[in-house]
């Protein structure tokens, strides 16, 4: 179950970078999809950090404890990576599409 949570976890992750990186590497002003990408990428972020809270939730419910401690460093550490990543990413999605005439 574990390692299912953190291959969803990952492939999610991936997915919430990847779209923001379509939409600014196939830039128009006349595209309509960029808020559904930035949504959905936004989404997938979500889902991958609740993949990760369910992971740690089954390691303590099996009161396995010495690979709690052995990667909670990793636990901690790219989650936040992901969501700085995630926003910045979001964030210049935003600005490039900010003036678009529509």
């Amino acid at each position: 179950m574990i390692a299912w949570l953190n291959l969803g976890s990952l492939l999610l992750g991936l997915i919430a970078w990847i779209l923001p990186v379509l939409n600014i590497s196939r830039y128009d002003k006349r595209s309509r999809n960029w808020i559904t990408l930035s949504i959905v990428s936004i989404s997938a972020c979500s889902i991958s950090l609740f993949f990760q809270i369910c992971s740690f939730y089954e390691r303590v419910k099996a009161e396995d404890w010495s690979a709690l401690t052995d990667t909670i460093n990793v636990i901690v550490s790219v989650p936040a990576i992901l969501i700085i990543g995630t926003i910045i990413l979001n964030v210049i999605t935003l600005y490039i599409y900010r003036d678009r005439s529509g």
